[in-house]
């Protein structure tokens, strides 16, 4: 079983868009401009801080653009139906904004879910919004940075979503922080103190950020998010639509600490991809120059039938950390899900560990760290 998120999802037996062409195939980085990004605002080079996902968060963002064009008559309601239920649980801790399409109002919603009604093509907020960011001098400056979304590569159509990163900038009223780089936030993990862990198969692809080395991607990151070391992982291009997000990898649980993914299904993609990245961090330092200390949770090996098909995304990294509590998957594999639940009550003391059906969004390839984007506390 695939723990990376999805291939191109299917409606009526047909690929569902593989081009965008029109939409935002100018957005990749144009080499000749890259390491020159400007602010909205202009002429601002300000360095920005991007904290852990456990810092303060003022709001959690997401977006419910579950279309039967892309998701298919049968999978969307229950796809709606389970981002319902994320929004919920996350509700109990902080509030929730939405991006809904005009005129609607989903069901059983928590009645202090925030709605606005915007144009959007899916549910992947984690990637199509903002990154929120502080300003590195300690000043109360927050800002979002739009990292242009361009469908995963031009993999999926995306005219709608590429706009969701300015949209929220102005909802959230903060400041949107330009850049030349390509790049999605599922694929960008940070401890808040200096270190991201990425994938060279998604970041470095010549379908986001053609002609950029590594070195000049760590020096933007810098800016944007003071990263001061890369981690980086291989990951594995061509086999989900993302191109093998981090997210489904490795995660911080604080500074210093990880938890990473297994795949142990020696006939899934990931299964050796998985154990080199395990080698790779178990082995590494971060910019404070400490060993990493890794835990791993391995994947779930009984499933429900329900909505299992081979784009289903069974992995217990893709995690939600709000204010207080902790948002995960459960899968019906009562072993797996209760390991899974022990060790992030471990590894997250003083938080509440949620677990969520989600099976429909798993079936679309994906998790709940994948719908959801936070928005820092000033």
């Amino acid at each position: 079983m695939n723990l990376t998120r999805r291939g191109l999802l299917t409606a009526g037996g047909l690929t569902v868009l593989l081009g965008g062409l029109g939409g935002l195939a100018g957005c990749a980085a144009d080499p000749a401009k890259k390491g020159r990004p400007s602010n909205e605002t202009g002429g601002d080079d300000r360095a920005w801080l991007m904290p852990e996902e456990g810092a303060a968060h003022a709001a959690t963002w997401m977006s419910f653009g579950v279309s039967d064009d892309i998701w298919g008559a049968e999978l969307a309601p229950a796809a709606r139906a389970a981002l319902v239920a994320v929004a919920n649980a996350i509700a109990a801790f902080e509030p929730v904004k939405v991006l809904v399409p005009s005129g609607t109002r989903p069901e059983g919603l928590h009645a202090g879910v925030e709605l606005f009604e915007r144009d959007v093509d899916d549910l992947w907020m984690r990637d199509t919004g903002p990154v929120f960011v502080t300003a590195a001098d300690g000043a109360k400056a927050l800002g979002g940075v739009d990292l242009n979304f361009n469908g995963w590569g031009d993999k999926q159509e995306h005219d709608a979503d590429a706009k969701v990163a300015s949209e929220v900038c102005e909802l959230a009223d903060v400041e949107r922080i330009r850049t030349e780089l390509v790049l999605e936030g599922g694929a960008l993990e940070v401890d808040g103190e200096g270190t991201a862990i990425i994938t060279e198969s998604c970041v470095l692809n010549d379908n986001r950020n053609p002609g950029w080395t590594k070195r000049e991607v760590e020096e933007e990151l810098g800016r944007l998010f003071g990263i001061e070391k890369v981690i980086w992982l291989p990951g594995i291009a061509g086999k989900d639509i993302t191109d093998g997000h981090t997210d489904f990898y490795a995660r911080f649980t604080e500074p210093g600490v990880i938890v990473a993914a297994r795949d142990d299904d020696p006939e899934s993609y990931d299964y050796a991809v998985t154990r080199k990245h395990l080698e790779i961090l178990k082995t590494a330092t971060d910019a404070q120059g400490r060993s990493l200390v890794t835990h791993v949770l391995p994947a779930p090996t009984k499933l429900r039938d329900d909505y299992l098909n081979d784009d289903f995304a069974a992995g217990y990294i893709n995690f939600y950390v709000c204010n207080g509590g902790v948002i995960a998957p459960e899968f019906g594999d009562a072993e797996a899900d209760g390991f899974a639940r022990k060790t992030l009550e471990g590894l997250f003391p003083g938080r509440t560990v949620v677990q969520v059906n989600i099976d429909p969004i798993a079936a679309g390839g994906g998790g709940i760290h994948c719908a959801t984007q936070q928005q820092l506390k000033s």
